[in-house]
């Protein structure tokens, strides 16, 4: 498995996908990578989002994460699909440890100074800002790696296609997330792939 790092660096967007229809998952996945990006974070927030990530699996060049992932029993199920790596919204003891023990590629949510101090003491240092915008934005992320400067980030949250290169341009950010990159509904393949082309470029 490809460390955390090596994933944040692939591509400078993780396009954050819900996915509905199952039938999208392929075509989806098949325009973000045609585009560009091929770090895939698919959120569980759907009942088909596990066969999603089968699907999307499946399509050359993909690496295919679950996001929105809560708990060891979602991060199991992650695995058994295909995943990896795993992103949560938040850090808790059980799914730390349970992803630590795992060994696959982790990027744990955290708001504030406490929920990084809580991951160093698992040993980690790369996280998700989520969310970003809502809790105070650049100024907020800068002022958290002003003391955390050892540790690497991936702002979730708010973000856009006018404002990514903003966050980007801090250096302990490696990538942001986005879903942006792929609207709501039925996939328009050549808009997907546009987009993305544009946010591959945003490195």
């Amino acid at each position: 498995m490809q460390p955390i790092e090596t994933i944040m660096r692939t591509a400078p967007v993780i396009p954050v996908l819900v996915i509905e229809d199952i039938a999208h998952a392929r075509p989806i996945a098949e325009a973000l990578v045609a585009g560009g990006l091929t770090v895939l974070e698919v959120t569980l927030r759907t009942a088909c989002a596990l066969d999603a990530i089968r699907e999307m699996a499946k399509v050359e060049g993909a690496i295919v994460g679950a996001g929105t992932v809560l708990n060891p029993g979602d991060l199991k199920a992650s695995i058994d699909a295909g995943a990896k790596f795993i992103v949560s919204p938040g850090l808790t003891e059980p799914l730390g440890k349970a992803a630590i023990e795992s060994g696959i590629p982790f990027l744990p949510g955290t708001a504030n100074a406490g929920d990084v101090m809580r991951g160093l003491d698992m040993g980690l240092t790369h996280f998700k800002f989520f969310p970003a915008m809502a809790n105070g934005g650049t100024p907020a992320l800068k002022s958290l790696t002003a003391v955390f400067g050892q540790c690497a980030f991936c702002p979730t949250g708010g973000i856009t296609e006018s404002t990514a290169a903003d966050w980007l341009a801090i250096p302990q950010v490696l990538c942001v997330g986005g879903s942006w990159v792929v609207p709501k509904g039925a996939p328009d393949v050549a808009a997907i792939t546009a987009t993305a082309k544009a946010a591959s470029a945003l490195a």
